[in-house]
């Protein structure tokens, strides 16, 4: 088995791709813009943040999934040319020793005695394929562990992801990056789902794994089609498929979408008062009333639909 060093050295962080932040204690109060409710938010992943005497800025709903399908839109990379800033979900100073770290116990826990001998032995397997090393797989958080089983085989010829992809562009353009989160933030988000939601979530995933790909696909599609209420669905059929994960999969979507959601609205008043910033986050994280674009219409700003 190689060592940790290398295996380090070969995975990219997984918070770069994730699906997932921080626990914020309450949202912010707002008052409406519009007198009518403003759009669904439920179609559309590029959108225009305009206000009088602010120039304009960008919302871009991502997918954490490197595809070759999954590129950057000429809209979208136009819209980048127009900005100053951008705003990710994770900035792009997170060493991997930091994540690699934060993903195991640190207080004596051990992985197989709260997921059983069966499950950690898929799991061993599972992520020895990966070069992850024994005794970081016996220390392993469930939630991790089911990260990296769920993250599947690579697709195509190992293409970069789309949030990667932005960030190249906006470092060849010179453009100042901001994290919208940083890492111990999110991995608190992960944290705080209830342990035996991370341990059902792992179970799960070793045990339909061909349920897990086809949602991958069906999030693909949706993510093409820019269709959010969609993409939304997906996970919520995996709940409905699967009664008995429903409330383990509401725990995920409350504190890896929502409570996220929240922070990244936070940090992002300063910057939007200031015009020209593209945020780029996860597309789950702009749908419907309570997505991060429904926020910013409540801040006063006209929130319009590009692509």
């Amino acid at each position: 088995m190689r060592s940790s060093a290398n295996w380090i050295s070969k995975n990219r962080c997984w918070a770069r791709r994730c699906a997932a932040g921080a626990v914020c204690a309450a949202a912010l109060a707002a008052t409406p813009l519009h007198a009518h409710p403003p759009p669904p938010f439920d179609q559309g992943l590029l959108w225009r943040i305009s206000r009088t005497g602010v120039q304009d800025s960008f919302v871009f709903g991502t997918i954490h999934i490197p595809d070759p399908r999954v590129v950057i839109a000429k809209p979208v990379g136009e819209a980048l040319a127009r900005s100053r800033m951008l705003a990710l979900e994770l900035g792009s100073g997170v060493a991997n020793e930091e994540v690699f770290e934060l993903e195991q116990f640190r207080d004596g826990r051990r992985l197989e005695p709260l997921i059983g001998d069966e499950a950690f032995k898929q799991v061993r397997i599972e992520l020895a394929a990966q070069d992850v090393p024994e005794r970081v797989i016996e220390r392993m958080k469930p939630w991790a562990a089911m990260i990296k089983v769920s993250r599947g085989k690579p697709r195509g010829g190992g293409e970069v992801s789309l949030d990667q992809q932005l960030l190249a562009a906006a470092r060849a353009r010179g453009m100042r990056i901001e994290p919208l989160e940083w890492v111990e933030e999110q991995i608190a988000s992960f944290d705080a789902v209830p342990l035996e939601s991370q341990v059902a979530l792992l179970k799960h995933a070793l045990a339909h794994r061909a349920a897990l790909e086809s949602a991958v696909d069906a999030s693909i599609d949706a993510w093409l089609r820019g269709d959010l209420a969609r993409l939304a669905r997906v996970s919520d059929r995996m709940g409905e498929q699967y009664a008995d994960m429903r409330p383990h999969y509401w725990q995920l979507t409350r504190h890896i979408i929502q409570n996220r959601t929240i922070l990244m609205h936070h940090r992002l008043i300063v910057p939007l008062r200031g015009g020209r910033v593209f945020v780029a986050v996860g597309a789950l994280h702009l749908y419907g009333d309570k997505g991060l674009l429904a926020m910013i219409a409540r801040d006063r700003y006209r929130v319009t639909r590009v692509f």
